[in-house]
């Protein structure tokens, strides 16, 4: 990177790392991630939109100690930030060290630590009651088992909102995969539904419609994914209404 200026306690360079002779160690739907050497990732959005926004977010919920990776620079569309060891809390699922309802406790848990958190002054809040940082996409396989204990990552959707839009987007999700016909992971979907909506409480199915609406315009959305939804938030609400 390029004659990095300080703004917000982060560096922002104006040239993009190169990234020619780097591990490509994880890749996803929107962003590729490199190792970066010092303990570092080097995270890189496709699409080369601006990652500034994120990482603001990023920095201000660890300021207030949620566990989130700390963000070394932004660049463009680069991010900086520390790698975190640890399986994520599907891996660890699947893998048979945790059950349906560990994972819905520990979801429940960040979901909490993170509501706990002011809003972040996000130029497009999710809704006009901001009134703490919502991630929405905080689903298990965003969430690494750290030594330290559980971090999230994958930050682009994050903004300000009302908790409860957050939590009925997590279970929305989980919800996705549980009407799907992925046979290795829609049954541990489904079964962590309810035993986390318990979990999160609150009232969120009043936010059911907006999370569905939010859902279906994620232009990452597969044909298939989008088709499901409808079925996915009828699923919410059933599993709602049964642990009230």
């Amino acid at each position: 990177m390029v004659r990095p200026d300080a703004v917000g306690g982060l560096a922002y360079a104006r040239s993009m790392t190169d990234v020619t002779g780097l591990e490509l160690v994880g890749t996803g739907r929107t962003a590729d991630v490199y190792a970066f050497g010092g303990g570092q990732v080097l995270r890189r959005y496709r699409d080369g939109g601006s990652a500034a926004t994120e990482a603001a977010v990023m920095t201000h919920v660890r300021a207030h100690g949620f566990p989130a990776p700390a963000v070394h620079a932004a660049t463009g569309p680069d991010l900086v930030l520390d790698r975190l060891t640890g399986p994520t809390l599907l891996q660890a699922v699947l893998g048979g060290e945790l059950t349906a309802a560990d994972a819905a406790v520990v979801l429940a848990g960040l979901h909490r630590r993170l509501h706990a958190v002011p809003p972040s002054g996000h130029a497009r809040p999710a809704g006009s009651a901001a009134d703490t940082v919502v991630h929405l996409d905080l689903h298990p396989d965003n969430v690494v088992l750290t030594p330290d204990g559980p971090a999230l990552i994958d930050w682009r959707n994050a903004t300000d909102g009302p908790a409860d839009l957050d939590v009925v987007f997590s279970a929305l999700i989980l919800a996705q995969v549980a009407v799907s016909d992925e046979a290795g992971l829609a049954p541990f979907a489904a079964a962590s539904i309810g035993p986390f909506l318990s979990a999160a409480g609150g009232a969120p199915l009043h936010h059911l419609d907006a999370a569905k609406a939010r859902r279906g315009a994620d232009p990452q959305l597969t044909p298939a994914e989008r088709e499901r939804l409808a079925a996915a938030a009828a699923l919410v609400a059933e599993e709602s209404r049964r642990g009230s």
